[in-house]
């Protein structure tokens, strides 16, 4: 018998701190992706792999192929990792109103189509929820820009969101977190995650992709 290939979803998490908040989102992104998997593979029964990919402590690695243009082999690894993914979750920290440098300097290294047609989940963490729009103006358009396709949910967590389960006008991080997961395994899978053809599970808000035009609308400034 031919073995079967298994499905490989893979992480990367552009955090600099150690515990980081950026890798506990791409933690929580990862698993909820695999349990979806898991739970719809409908007689699939490849194996799922996840992994996580530490950027800090690629960063020497990183900086030395921009200016030498030459991979060490763990920095080789990572991008093969990236590339041969079956979903990818990219999650950053917002720095100065956008992604982190190491997040940016990662991606510079990967050819401009080796993500064609990939399933991406787009993440990011901050201090505040007026980042959040980081998602929409800088993350969308570089992965846009690399052929991969993001899912319609994105992922922002703010300090404040740790912990919170939502209210009335608003979901929790953890119902964003399963959602976003559902979506990229749906992709995976090659099912549809928008438009009429997807039922909506238990996971869905009413609100579950809001138009760029409305959250500038809605944002509030102090």
């Amino acid at each position: 018998m031919f073995a079967t290939a298994p499905l490989r979803i893979v992480a990367v998490s552009a955090g600099l701190s150690q515990p980081s908040s950026t890798r506990l989102l791409a933690d929580r992104l990862a698993a909820a992706t695999r349990e979806r998997l898991t739970a719809e593979r409908d007689g699939d029964d490849r194996e799922v792999e996840v992994r996580v990919i530490e950027l800090r402590d690629l960063a020497v690695d990183i900086a030395n192929h921009l200016v030498s243009g030459f991979p060490p082999a763990a920095l080789r690894e990572a991008i093969d990792a990236v590339t041969e993914a079956d979903g990818l979750i990219a999650v950053t920290p917002v720095f100065t109103a956008s992604y982190s440098g190491l997040f940016k300097s990662f991606f510079d290294l990967i050819d401009h189509t080796a993500l064609t047609g990939k399933p991406v989940v787009i993440a990011a963490t901050g201090g505040t929820a007026r980042h959040s729009l980081v998602l929409e103006h800088a993350l969308r358009p570089l992965f846009a820009y690399l052929r991969a396709v993001t899912v319609p949910t994105s992922v922002y967590a703010a300090s404040e969101d740790w912990g919170s389960s939502g209210d009335e006008y608003t979901e929790g991080l953890p119902s964003r977190i399963r959602r976003a997961g559902g979506e990229l395994a749906s992709a995976v899978l090659g099912r549809t995650v928008s438009g009429a053809s997807r039922a909506l599970s238990l996971d869905d808000g009413a609100d579950a992709v809001v138009p760029f035009e409305q959250q500038l609308a809605d944002l509030r400034l102090d």
